[in-house]
């Protein structure tokens, strides 16, 4: 299954950021134009974009890889195993906090559905889990489970940290369906999609925030 990535946010990622990508020197080494451009004394096409240039989202230039300097993408099987660990570890607070306040799954008697202490759940999941994958991912790009696991999350255009807008999308895109209707069918088909996806390996909620999974591994 093919992937095209979507028109970029234009985002520039800090300057400090470990992650970003660094261009290559001008001319590079061992290049045989040094200095000089290379198509008679004239500079080359404009760089900045989509299959013709380094960024991965429109514009003109030469063909590049939005990848090139960055780590390989992870495993898909470890990106599940890692997202089986955030929802074991979230699981257990939401179940705390929901027993605590006495709001439980579904409750169905011979005379009423108590369908407003189920939404009650699947409201403080969502807020959880969502808190949760962007509170860590936005700080190294890394849940629990993923530093546990040797990978990070990425811009898929410049390899920098997510930031909190970004994060937002990607984890509202994974765990509100999950949270209020579709639970672990969404989880699979959404983290799923990495296993077919090419060539960036991502899944919906990476489309959705224009962001891959990436090996930190040595």
């Amino acid at each position: 299954m093919s992937s095209e990535p979507p028109p970029g946010s234009g985002q520039q990622p800090p300057e400090d950021d470990p992650f970003r990508k660094q261009p290559p020197p001008p001319g590079g080494p061992g290049s045989p134009y040094g200095d000089q451009p290379p198509y008679g004394g004239q500079p080359p096409p404009p760089s900045g974009g989509g299959p013709y240039g380094g960024d991965p989202y429109g514009g003109g230039g030469y063909p590049a890889d939005p990848l090139a300097g960055m780590p390989p993408l992870a495993d898909s099987g470890k990106r599940t195993l890692a997202r089986i660990l955030d929802m074991i570890l979230v699981g257990i607070v939401v179940w705390l906090l929901t027993w605590g306040f006495g709001v439980t799954e579904l409750d169905v008697d011979t005379d009423k559905v108590e369908y407003s202490k189920s939404l009650a759940q699947s409201a403080i999941a969502a807020v959880l889990y969502i808190a949760y994958d962007t509170a860590l991912t936005v700080r190294t790009g890394q849940t629990l489970g993923k530093k546990l696991l040797n990978m990070r999350v990425a811009n898929l255009d410049n390899g920098a940290t997510p930031s909190v807008q970004t994060n937002l999308i990607r984890a509202a895109v994974l765990w509100i369906p999950f949270a209020f209707c579709c639970a672990c069918i969404w989880t699979a088909i959404c983290g799923g999609w990495s296993y077919f996806d090419r060539p960036y390996k991502q899944g919906l909620h990476d489309k959705a925030a224009k962001t891959v999974v990436v090996s930190t591994a040595g």
